[in-house]
């Protein structure tokens, strides 16, 4: 027993601070490290709570004088990959000499972690709150303020009981995947039969989600190496990487978003992007539309193509020499498909402020709104097609891979 508490309380302890790290780097990229009174730990905090799927409202006023409507909701999803992949690592490593686990010791070892991360997260809420002041120029709110000695305020703090419920999920789903991709992960006996149905497939699209990550990475240094703006490049990269990487990939096989940008905010993405959304109607993001802006991103459908194609064949290459090529499409098709659910919810932005005077109308240089959301038929629709057809064709290419005559099985054997 003793031993998944210590196995639990390092998973967790590695998860925060690898969070908290990336987090603060990302931050100081963006800036955050010159805020005033002390806040660049209370951010810091923010930003984890939110990667662990917490909840932070956001909130701004100035006594009777001025009205806030804010909200925001987005996920940096660079500080949730890191954390996932860190506390997935932990988790699996005491387990990866088995090749069966009992049902009750699965739980005795995700238990701890599940309840250590929950009071984790507790601490880090309660850090994440801070208060700013704000500077109105010469608007009517600026002038008014100073006559009454009350300057808009604008803050943040962390919604403790969402926090929890939403970090429940997170950390149960994070768990429920890992078992599920990772091919040393120990399964209970009763499961063993799934393996070949599930896990190749599953764990070829991690992989794939993954690779368009890495590939995103070394597009974020090219482009700060190269066109400016280094540090607001590295910002992005830290903080949000794959919530532009995997937009890329259902954007490459035919997917569609939906979306704008409106006031002076804007969202952590290349120009075209930005171009096609700016607007106060609601605007399609997909191939056509940004081509239009710029020809070049046509190349994201060879990418997706190749990229999903070279999954296919990985997960006919992980998986029994018996499976049929039928049933490597099926089960391709289905992983793609939630997979690409998850993005669509995961990369999902809203985000609101708006200062309003007196009641009266809004202070247009301090209001905005930004908001992307996917067209889900469209997009999950498509990944079934694309999953299915890179995996039929993936184990047609994945024959002369294997060993004539030789019978592979990955699954755990019984016990």
């Amino acid at each position: 027993m003793s031993r998944s508490w210590r196995d639990a309380l390092i998973a967790v302890l590695a998860g925060f601070l690898v969070m908290a790290a990336e987090a603060a780097a990302g931050l100081a990229c963006a800036g955050a490290g010159d805020l005033p009174d002390g806040a660049f730990p209370r951010v810091i905090a923010a930003v984890v709570v939110m990667a662990a799927g917490g909840s932070v409202e956001v909130s701004g006023g100035a006594g009777f004088l001025v009205g806030a409507d804010a909200s925001l909701s987005v996920l940096p999803l660079s500080v949730s990959l890191a954390g996932a992949l860190t506390a997935a690592y932990c988790f699996l490593r005491p387990l990866h000499h088995r090749a069966v686990a009992r049902p009750r010791e699965l739980l005795a070892r995700a238990g701890p972690l599940v309840l250590l991360w929950l009071l984790a997260l507790t601490g880090t809420a309660l850090l994440a709150r801070q208060d700013f002041g704000i500077s109105t120029g010469d608007s009517p709110i600026g002038e008014i303020g100073e006559l009454l000695d009350s300057s808009p305020t604008v803050g943040f703090r962390a919604d403790l009981p969402a926090t929890l419920f939403f970090g429940l999920l997170w950390i149960l789903g994070l768990l429920l995947v890992t078992l599920l991709v990772s091919r040393r992960a120990p399964l209970p006996a009763g499961l063993v039969r799934f393996h070949t149905a599930v896990r190749p497939a599953a764990s070829a699209t991690v992989v794939l989600l993954l690779a368009y990550v890495v590939l995103g990475i070394g597009v974020g240094v090219v482009v700060a190496a190269t066109q400016g703006h280094a540090a607001r490049t590295m910002a992005v990269v830290l903080l949000g990487l794959p919530n532009l990487a995997w937009v890329a990939l259902t954007v490459g096989f035919g997917g569609a978003w939906e979306g704008k940008v409106e006031g002076p905010f804007g969202l952590p993405m290349p120009h075209p992007l930005d171009q096609v959304l700016r607007g106060p109607d609601l605007s399609t993001l997909d191939l056509a539309s940004l081509t239009e802006q710029d020809p070049r991103w046509w190349w994201l459908v060879p990418a997706a193509a190749v990229l999903l194609l070279a999954t296919g064949v990985l997960a006919a290459v992980r998986s029994p020499a018996h499976v049929r090529a039928w049933q490597h499409a099926l089960h391709l098709g289905a992983a793609l498909a939630l997979a690409t659910l998850t993005v669509c919810l995961l990369a999902r932005v809203h985000a609101q402020f708006g200062l309003t005077l007196l009641g009266i109308g809004d202070v247009d240089s301090l209001s905005g709104e930004v908001e992307l959301d996917p067209v889900l038929w469209r997009t999950v629709g498509l990944a079934i097609i694309w999953g299915a057809v890179a995996g039929f064709l993936g184990a047609l290419l994945a024959r002369p891979l294997r060993r004539r005559g030789r019978v592979e099985d990955t699954a755990p054997p019984n016990p």
